[in-house]
């Protein structure tokens, strides 16, 4: 592979790649862009680290610092690489990662199931509902397949009974975070922690 990559656009879902690459094609046209994906593969164990020394793994055959780049989960795994290897990272581009980076979508579909008494069907139309606006019912019906898989494959290891979490705060490179003041799902998960807290609050007293 060629050592004169400019950025390493990390992916953390195969399903998902889809919906990268309208940005990498306008990327593209002016810096050379490589795309890590990750693959989960049934009754394979997963975890963030995992993913980090599989990323570590790749970019052995650099000799020199790499851009990273990542959207939500892929940027979560991107900000876990570059604080492990600091000197491997020249900088760090971060699309939709939250202040919490392990804040994604899923996060948001698990706390509905847990708040509210929705079936997995229902919150997975919610949930388009919010990434993609209203869609008609085939569409629908297919990007609800997609987040189903990308529940399952997700290295985030999110579910019913926990929630992970990652460590706050900055990196010793240089990182842009991009962010929509209008995000739907964190709006939503906002609102969500809110009536979680409440309900804890009402059980307890």
């Amino acid at each position: 592979m060629s050592d004169d990559i400019d950025v390493l656009w990390i992916n953390s879902s195969h399903v998902l790649q889809r919906f990268d690459r309208p940005l990498l094609r306008y990327i593209s046209q002016y810096l050379n862009v490589a795309q890590w994906e990750y693959c989960h593969y049934q009754d394979e164990g997963s975890s963030i680290d995992e993913v980090v020394d599989l990323v570590d793994e790749f970019l052995g055959q650099y000799s020199h610092p790499i851009h990273l780049a990542g959207h939500g989960a892929g940027g979560a795994i991107a900000l876990s690489f570059a604080r492990r290897y600091p000197q491997k990272v020249q900088s760090l581009v971060l699309l939709a990662v939250a202040s919490q980076p392990a804040n994604t979508w899923h996060v948001n579909y698990y706390l509905q199931r847990q708040v509210f008494t929705m079936s997995r069907e229902q919150v997975l139309a919610s949930s388009v509902r919010h990434l993609f606006g209203e869609q008609p019912h085939n569409t629908t019906k297919k990007l609800m397949a997609v987040l189903c898989r990308d529940l399952e494959q997700s290295p985030l290891s999110h579910s019913l009974f926990k929630l992970m979490e990652l460590p706050k705060g900055g990196v010793s490179m240089p990182m842009m975070i991009c962010a929509s003041k209008n995000d739907p799902m964190d709006n939503s998960r906002q609102s969500i922690w809110h009536l979680m807290h409440i309900c804890k609050s009402f059980h307890n007293g």
